[in-house]
């Protein structure tokens, strides 16, 4: 993965200082929409239900998340940098 800005660094080095869910919520509170928020918990859901094995179907009856943005997921998990999997899988430890 490229890093391509000195920007994107700094975003990536808040989050990282992030002490605690609270501390999170209220980052991406402030950062994001609600909308863009509710997206990335869903496609992250979505992520977690696809590594687990559920279906297309049974991901999009339990997310509402769309057939197109499933694929991309599907796809990032398949072919990507590994970054869905290796988030859920630090996160379940």
């Amino acid at each position: 993965m490229e890093i391509k800005s000195q920007s994107k660094i700094e975003l990536f080095e808040a989050i990282l200082a992030l002490k605690d869910i609270k501390q999170c919520e209220a980052f991406f509170d402030d950062l994001l929409t609600k909308k863009e928020l509710d997206a990335m918990t869903q496609r992250l859901h979505a992520a977690k239900l696809l590594l687990a094995g559920k279906t297309y179907d049974q991901i999009i009856k339990d997310t509402q998340i769309s057939s197109t943005t499933l694929s991309r997921i599907s796809t990032c998990i398949r072919y990507g940098n590994g970054g869905y999997k290796s988030v859920l899988e630090q996160k379940d430890k």
